[in-house]
């Protein structure tokens, strides 16, 4: 009769490990697809800003028709992109357009003074600041849920249910280098 207890005791006590560990697997993942939803939030705010921000540029600097040409088509990769690689190579190329629009800008004392293009600018630099938290809080979450599937004992119960490792959103060395890269601007 002691063996049986001992038996179910032991039994329980995996039920509740499986039972647990699931449960914060499941956890782990929501919170990593919240951060996800939470970049494409802001990413959609900052894309909803450029075409004003564009054309409050483009009275001022008609003949800059290159690098307008080069945000709109940023623009347009990242929201065509599709998953977590895609969309940081996506957000690099766009970051350089945007690096390019703002070295213009600096040309246009003008410009630098319409209280519509500062208005815009300083959104856009909020957005940023909430991308670049966004991104830390998802890179935050798939270190997480990456570190919870790959121990042990977890890494038994993730395998069960097919639990898979998530993309970091990252900045290759490539890109970054571009990405701070001072930008000519040629009249």
């Amino acid at each position: 009769m002691l063996a049986l207890w001992i038996i179910l005791g032991i039994v329980a006590i995996i039920i509740i490990f499986v039972w647990a560990t699931y449960n914060s697997l499941v956890t782990l993942r929501i919170r990593v697809d919240e951060a996800w939803s939470d970049i494409n939030v802001q990413l959609k705010r900052r894309l909803d800003l450029i075409p004003n921000l564009v054309e409050t540029v483009k009275g001022y600097a008609k003949h800059e028709s290159g690098v307008f040409e080069a945000v709109t088509e940023a623009r347009a990769n990242v929201i065509n992109a599709k998953g977590v690689k895609d969309t940081a190579a996506a957000e690099n190329q766009f970051e350089g357009a945007l690096k390019s629009l703002f070295a213009v800008a600096e040309a246009y004392p003008d410009l630098k003074a319409n209280q519509n293009f500062l208005e815009l600018q300083r959104e856009l630099v909020d957005t940023e600041d909430k991308i670049q938290a966004s991104r830390r809080f998802y890179n935050s979450g798939v270190t997480s849920l990456n570190t919870k599937i790959q121990t042990f004992p977890a890494n038994v119960v993730a395998g069960m249910f097919a639990f898979k490792n998530r993309e970091f959103f990252e900045v290759d060395e490539a890109e970054q280098a571009a990405a701070n890269k001072p930008v000519d601007v040629k009249f």
